[in-house]
Protein backbone atom coordinates (compact mmCIF):
# COMPACT_ATOMS: atom_id res chain seq x y z
CA UNK A 1 0.00 0.00 0.00
CA UNK A 2 1.48 3.34 -0.99
CA UNK A 3 2.01 6.08 1.57
CA UNK A 4 -0.62 8.50 0.12
CA UNK A 5 -3.25 5.74 0.17
CA UNK A 6 -2.24 4.87 3.73
CA UNK A 7 -2.61 8.51 4.81
CA UNK A 8 -6.02 8.80 3.10
CA UNK A 9 -7.18 5.63 4.86
CA UNK A 10 -6.06 7.02 8.21
CA UNK A 11 -7.88 10.31 7.55
CA UNK A 12 -11.08 8.42 6.66
CA UNK A 13 -10.92 6.27 9.80
CA UNK A 14 -10.10 9.31 11.94
CA UNK A 15 -13.07 11.26 10.59
CA UNK A 16 -15.36 8.29 11.17
CA UNK A 17 -14.17 7.92 14.77
CA UNK A 18 -14.47 11.68 15.33
CA UNK A 19 -18.03 11.56 13.97
CA UNK A 20 -18.95 8.76 16.37
CA UNK A 21 -17.25 10.44 19.34
CA UNK A 22 -18.15 14.10 18.93
CA UNK A 23 -20.59 14.79 16.15
CA UNK A 24 -23.53 12.61 17.18
CA UNK A 25 -22.63 9.52 15.21
CA UNK A 26 -23.05 7.19 18.19
CA UNK A 27 -26.72 8.11 18.43
CA UNK A 28 -27.18 7.54 14.69
CA UNK A 29 -25.54 4.10 14.54
CA UNK A 30 -26.94 2.81 17.84
CA UNK A 31 -28.58 -0.56 17.28
CA UNK A 32 -28.23 -2.86 14.29
CA UNK A 33 -26.39 -0.22 12.19
CA UNK A 34 -23.36 -0.44 14.48
CA UNK A 35 -22.56 -3.87 13.00
CA UNK A 36 -21.22 -2.07 9.90
CA UNK A 37 -18.72 -0.08 11.99
CA UNK A 38 -17.55 -2.55 14.63
CA UNK A 39 -16.82 -6.26 14.50
CA UNK A 40 -18.62 -8.70 16.73
CA UNK A 41 -22.12 -8.21 18.09
CA UNK A 42 -22.40 -4.52 19.04
CA UNK A 43 -26.13 -4.21 18.32
CA UNK A 44 -27.00 -4.22 22.04
CA UNK A 45 -24.46 -1.55 22.94
CA UNK A 46 -25.55 1.84 24.19
CA UNK A 47 -24.21 5.20 23.05
CA UNK A 48 -21.39 5.35 25.60
CA UNK A 49 -20.14 1.87 24.74
CA UNK A 50 -20.05 2.78 21.05
CA UNK A 51 -18.08 5.91 21.87
CA UNK A 52 -15.60 3.90 23.96
CA UNK A 53 -15.11 1.39 21.15
CA UNK A 54 -14.54 4.22 18.66
CA UNK A 55 -11.98 5.79 21.01
CA UNK A 56 -10.09 2.49 21.45
CA UNK A 57 -10.20 1.89 17.70
CA UNK A 58 -8.86 5.38 17.03
CA UNK A 59 -6.03 5.02 19.55
CA UNK A 60 -5.04 1.58 18.26
CA UNK A 61 -5.14 2.60 14.62
CA UNK A 62 -3.14 5.76 15.38
CA UNK A 63 -0.37 3.64 16.92
CA UNK A 64 -0.38 1.32 13.91
CA UNK A 65 -0.44 4.29 11.54
CA UNK A 66 2.66 5.81 13.11
CA UNK A 67 4.56 2.50 13.18
CA UNK A 68 3.61 1.63 9.61
CA UNK A 69 4.39 5.16 8.43
CA UNK A 70 7.90 4.97 9.89
CA UNK A 71 8.42 1.36 8.72
CA UNK A 72 6.52 1.04 5.42
CA UNK A 73 7.78 -2.49 4.83
CA UNK A 74 5.44 -3.68 7.61
CA UNK A 75 2.40 -2.52 5.60
CA UNK A 76 2.92 -5.22 3.01
CA UNK A 77 1.99 -8.85 3.50
CA UNK A 78 4.72 -11.30 2.63
CA UNK A 79 3.24 -14.64 1.65
CA UNK A 80 6.26 -16.91 1.68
Amino acid sequence: MSTPVWICLYIFISLTCKWILSWGGAEVIKGWKSIFFFDGNPEDWNKEQLRAMALFTWIGFTILFIVWLVFPEYRFYKLY
